[in-house]
């Protein structure tokens, strides 16, 4: 077998192996050597975040005249290389490694150094270069927010909306017809589908409201701060500087943090984010389920709804088709969710003046939005636009339901409404024959006490 090519680099404790092509070099390397405990690396918008930052950095300085024009310019070429998504395989490092993210902040700088050099035509340093005015204690921070700031604008927010206006629409559909309520899986007064897909919506616009609100929060960024918050190596005015030019890159607007100690020591944004994150999973997982039940069947099941038929749903079961997509959107929320704990863990884990659990923060908050925005768009391209409603099964369970009698309580009082009821239940008659038969109210009286779109509207029935 032969043996891999390489070439030698060093670093400030020595020389090592790095692959022949490979565009980082030795701090990557011994990274990739000493973070093996899973195959998971960071994820693609964490690094355009990186690629972004750096870009901003090298402006700033070059703006600031401490770096020369030319380096400035290649580094510039190297960030919008890394933009293009050509050069991912080039960040190689687990997402568990050091907790402050130093690794992976040398593997962008590496990169960009040898980018920028093959550019340049003369060595560009990752260190004194690339990294001028940066620690990996300010550059970690604000790439997990940027990157998150980003994916919440171009995915969460555009996939939110898709499935506010695909619920409206439905509304404007099906929203007359009146079915079955139901409390604790029983059945219940009538409801309309515009009152339980408005629920629905109001679910959504609440949960995307609490994510809007964390954003302002995410906009504040450590950059500045260096090591531990006190700026130390960075110029006065890099941080301003920093983000005027982040915000032009980004078309964001992006400030500089109150109190940078905040931004390095602690990850409380990103905790809250996660938390308002949740809530639009449970929200999500409560739409699923209530698709999957309304299908359920077709036969001995409530049949409310029949889902889009997407693929067969048994291996062994001719026929049968299964509600897939809100089961994957259940999954994925609970991956959030699950998400949601580990971002707890690991917000709580700042010590003094740093937090060293960023990395997989990064990931998991960056997976959490990814996960929410697909199950979104999924639920409603693939779900709720193309149910239909089966009014024939509604409407035989809707006549036969004795908990219609309620509307009656006014009228002849809840023991004998509960009377009438039971004997519903017993002998399987429609609730309007059984209290015609037991109270003094005639059969065009009851018709328009017992009317379910009526009594979806709440209010006291009158005789």
């Amino acid at each position: 077998m032969n043996k891999p090519l390489t070439r030698t680099e060093h670093d400030s404790m020595g020389e090592l192996q790095v692959p022949i092509n490979a565009l980082y070099q030795a701090q990557t390397q011994r990274a990739v050597n000493n973070f093996t405990i899973s195959t998971l690396t960071m994820p693609f918008a964490f690094i355009n975040a990186l690629a972004i930052i750096k870009l901003a950095a090298a402006k700033s300085n070059h703006q600031l005249t401490l770096l020369p024009e030319e380096t400035c310019k290649s580094i510039e070429f190297a960030c919008q290389e890394i933009l293009s998504g050509t050069y991912y395989e080039h960040f190689p490092v687990n997402v568990f490694q050091t907790g402050s993210g130093t690794s992976s902040n040398m593997n962008a700088n590496e990169v960009i150094a040898t980018l920028a050099s093959q550019q340049l035509g003369r060595t560009v340093h990752p260190n004194d270069d690339v990294n001028m005015g940066q620690s990996s204690n300010d550059v970690i921070p604000t790439a997990i927010q940027v990157s998150a700031v980003l994916a919440l604008k171009h995915q969460l927010f555009p996939a939110t909306t898709q499935l506010k206006q695909q619920l409206t629409q439905k509304i404007s559909e099906i929203g007359a017809i009146t079915k079955t309520g139901r409390t604790h899986l029983m059945d219940a007064m009538p409801v309309s589908f515009a009152q339980t897909l408005g629920a629905w919506l109001t679910q959504i616009e609440h949960a995307e409201q609490g994510i809007s609100q964390t954003f302002t929060l995410l906009t504040k960024l450590a950059q500045g701060g260096t090591a531990v918050g006190s700026g130390i190596n960075a110029h006065p005015s890099f941080a301003s500087t920093f983000n005027q030019h982040i915000s032009a890159i980004t078309e964001v607007n992006f400030t500089p943090s109150d109190n940078f100690f905040y931004n390095i020591g602690s990850q409380d944004a990103l905790v809250a984010l996660s938390g308002q994150l949740k809530v639009l999973a449970v929200a999500l997982t409560k739409i699923a389920n209530d698709l999957r039940w309304m299908n359920s069947g077709p036969l001995a099941g409530l049949a409310e709804i029949s889902l889009p038929a997407l693929q067969p749903g048994s291996s062994i079961m001719p026929g049968k088709v299964n509600p897939v997509i809100p089961e994957a959107v259940a999954m994925a929320c609970a991956q959030v969710i699950g998400n949601d704990t580990t971002l707890t863990v690991a917000g709580q884990s700042g010590n003094f003046e740093l937090n060293v659990m960023l990395p997989v923060i990064a990931y998991n908050i960056l997976q959490s939005i990814e996960l929410l925005s697909d199950s979104c768009e999924s639920l409603a391209h693939q779900a709720i636009a193309g149910f239909t409603v089966n009014e024939d099964k509604i409407n035989q369970a809707l006549s036969r339901n004795p908990i219609l009698v309620t509307a009656l309580n006014p009228i002849i009082g809840y023991e004998k409404a509960a009377s009438i009821a039971k004997q519903a239940y017993q002998t399987g008659q429609a609730i309007i024959d059984v209290a015609e038969q037991h109270t003094d109210l005639s059969r065009e009286d009851l018709t328009t006490l017992l009317n379910p779109t009526q009594l979806s509207q709440g209010g006291i029935q009158q005789n």
